[in-house]
């Protein structure tokens, strides 16, 4: 066993986080122990710390957005070195040998792991993972702004790329908050005509100062009429209810990307679906390889999430922040802050 490490773990369903020094086992052939220096508090996580399963012999560790420093490495690794900066997100390791894992579709294996969910999680000073999940950081980018690449910005960064949209085409997004400012920000970069769809007058100086061309206040106005045919809207924003309005935004033969999820249901015109040609879609994370390539597009083009650093110590005043949805984009937790 090596020193014990402090982490953030959940005991009992609905429990609070709270403190605890865990023993981290020795390394598997496959398997990386990161020294965590950084780690982001997502929505997904909500549920995460809820842990319907936790018990005092299986406590819940979250944390899906980690940024640290490889401290060791097992006996079978290959192509990672002890000192290398690295980031783990939602992709927290794959199978290898499936259909999907063959065709380089590694988000979608059915043995996919995910931290905090397949195991102990980065709301703690230590995180062990697979050998495939950590993506290298770049030069030029803090830890604290590459822990969220592994998960919200790599997510954004897919969604829009990935999307086919014709060039300098139009491009709006749906929500203004932790995913939502960072696709407003790939979108301009990628160059195209951006368009920041949000609540309130308060949001059009941000979402300008981001990169949006154009913003619309849905409270003021219905947004999918407003937009007057967009090629793409990336929904960000964790609802369904305004989707059936949404989607008659979009230009003949364009594209609605759901990000933002909640429990709800469609409810969408299917005649204009048919009749324009108009296509729904999710879309979900991306593999290590795709974080590396947000990140590094990120450096070359300055795009940065905005963050509000918290102790992380204080990760359950930060779960209870996410659900108020007071944080105006994103909480990263220090682990250096503990006592």
């Amino acid at each position: 066993m090596s020193d014990p490490a402090v982490a953030m773990v959940v005991t009992e369903p609905d429990g609070p986080l709270v403190t605890s020094a865990v023993d981290t086992a020795p390394l598997e052939g496959q398997q990386v122990r990161i020294s965590v220096r950084a780690s982001g508090v997502c929505h997904a996580d909500i549920g995460t710390a809820r842990a319907p399963k936790a018990g005092p012999d299986a406590p819940v560790t979250p944390g899906h957005e980690v940024a640290g420093v490889i401290a060791e490495v097992g006996g079978q690794v290959r192509g990672w070195t002890v000192g290398e900066r690295v980031a783990v997100g939602w992709f927290g390791g794959s199978c290898g040998h499936c259909a999907f894992c063959r065709d380089g579709d590694v988000v979608h294996c059915p043995e996919r792991k995910v931290p905090g969910l397949s195991y102990p999680g980065g709301w703690a000073q230590s995180i062990t993972v697979p050998a495939d999940a950590p993506a290298r950081v770049p030069d030029g980018l803090d830890l604290f702004d590459a822990a969220v690449f592994g998960c919200a910005g790599v997510t954004t960064f897919n969604a829009v790329r990935k999307a086919g949209t014709r060039t300098g085409g139009r491009v709006a997004v749906f929500g203004l908050g932790g995913l939502g400012h960072l696709a407003v920000q790939f979108a301009a970069r990628l160059g195209y005509e951006t368009v920041a769809v949000a609540r309130g007058a308060d949001r059009e100086e941000p979402a300008r100062g981001l990169g949006a061309r154009h913003y619309v206040d849905s409270t003021r106005e219905a947004p999918g009429a407003a937009l007057g045919g967009v090629d793409h809207i990336i929904c960000t924003a964790s609802t369904t209810e305004a989707l059936g309005e949404l989607v008659t935004g979009l230009r003949p033969h364009g594209r609605l990307t759901l990000v933002g999820v909640d429990d709800g249901s469609l409810c969408l015109p299917v005649g204009l679906l048919v009749g324009q040609g108009v296509s729904v879609t999710g879309h979900l994370t991306g593999s290590a390889r795709e974080t590396e390539e947000a990140m590094a597009f990120a450096v070359t083009n300055g795009v940065r999430p905005m963050i509000e650093r918290m102790p992380l110590r204080e990760a359950g005043a930060a779960v209870a922040r996410l659900r108020s949805a007071s944080p105006r984009f994103r909480i990263v937790l220090d682990p250096s802050q503990v006592s």
